[in-house]
């Protein structure tokens, strides 16, 4: 068992690799999926962290428990499907390093995980759970997600979520933008970004938005803002970070590097969401803003997540940047 669990997608990011002599794009395959992103960034700063899922009995789903294994994953909730295969997602990249994507997931193994599967006592013994709105898109993870983000948050666990809005994988807007909303009384933690914030609450002023999200009895609201840092808001302050200046390669994993660091520094005060302070918060936030900085510079998720030391090096050595 783990302190920190994140539930949702595991799949396979295909992401551009250059071309052929004769022009051709090339796709190297890269593990993904957001909260697989954030349950290996936790890893990677030393924290206990396991995933909670469901992946294809194939080639993909087998490179992909290897790859949690090896990246000090615990993944007894990682289950196999024999009826729907692994999603894939294949990555463009636009000049400024930002993504778009195409899936192949109908419905996909991700979707097909169920609350008995589930070990009940990691649920009750985990001090954090990470969760996305991506298994909604389809039974049985539509049912699945709350009952299993309730059970955690009922033993004591801090309940994150990111929305993670990926407009190709709904039937309609309308129906995602529902989907999304339906999970926010379960979060103790919000991140979203400028987009999905409006989205969720209508508002385009971050703190008239978060407030919004305060009267569903979320707690912490993280809006991520790119190049322009993000903003952390509570019921009682709100706080503004500028991010570092690296050079951008790749921001795929940047906001889930991010996410994964900030709740790994709110875990470690061992408070409550509701009693960590104004100084922890900005600590958590400003090491957050390094840690997606520092992913920015490499290409893929999960292989461009950085450790605690390269973070730390990021903060001491790098300036904000200020546009």
């Amino acid at each position: 068992m783990a302190d920190f669990y994140a539930l949702g997608e595991l799949l396979i990011d295909f992401t551009p690799a250059g071309k052929t002599p004769a022009g051709i794009p090339i796709f190297e395959q890269n593990p993904g999926g957001a909260p697989a992103n954030v349950a290996v960034q936790a890893a990677r700063l030393g924290v206990s962290a396991g995933f909670i899922g469901k992946v294809g009995q194939d080639m993909f789903g087998t490179f992909l428990r290897d790859t949690l294994v090896k990246q000090n994953v615990d993944v007894e909730n990682l289950h196999f499907s024999n009826d729907t295969a692994t999603s894939l997602a294949f990555v463009q990249l636009s000049e400024s390093g930002d993504r778009d994507f195409s899936f192949y997931r109908n419905p996909g193994a991700d979707t097909q995980i169920t609350f008995d599967e589930v070990n009940k006592d990691a649920l009750a013994n985990a001090k954090v759970l990470c969760f996305g709105s991506l298994l909604l898109t389809a039974e049985p993870g539509r049912t699945a997600v709350p009952q299993i983000v309730s059970y955690a948050r009922e033993h004591g666990a801090i309940t994150a979520y990111d929305p993670n809005w990926r407009a190709p994988l709904w039937p309609n807007a309308e129906a995602g933008i529902h989907a999304m909303k339906s999970l926010l009384p379960l979060a103790d933690v919000v991140k979203a970004s400028d987009e999905e914030l409006e989205m969720l609450t209508g508002c385009t002023e971050i703190e008239a938005g978060a407030k919004e999200f305060f009267k569903l009895g979320v707690q912490a609201a993280v809006i991520t803002r790119g190049a322009k840092g993000c903003v952390v808001c509570t019921p009682k302050t709100t706080l503004t970070l500028n991010t570092y200046d690296t050079k951008v390669v790749d921001t795929t994993g940047s906001g889930d590097s991010f996410f994964g660091a900030f709740l790994t520094k709110l875990m470690e005060t061992g408070k409550p969401v509701s009693e960590i302070n104004e100084a922890e918060l900005r600590d958590a936030a400003d090491f957050a803003n390094a840690a997606g900085s520092v992913c920015a510079t490499k290409k893929g998720a999960i292989p461009a997540l950085a450790d605690r030391e390269l973070i730390e090096t990021c903060r001491a050595s790098i300036p904000l940047l200020k546009l």
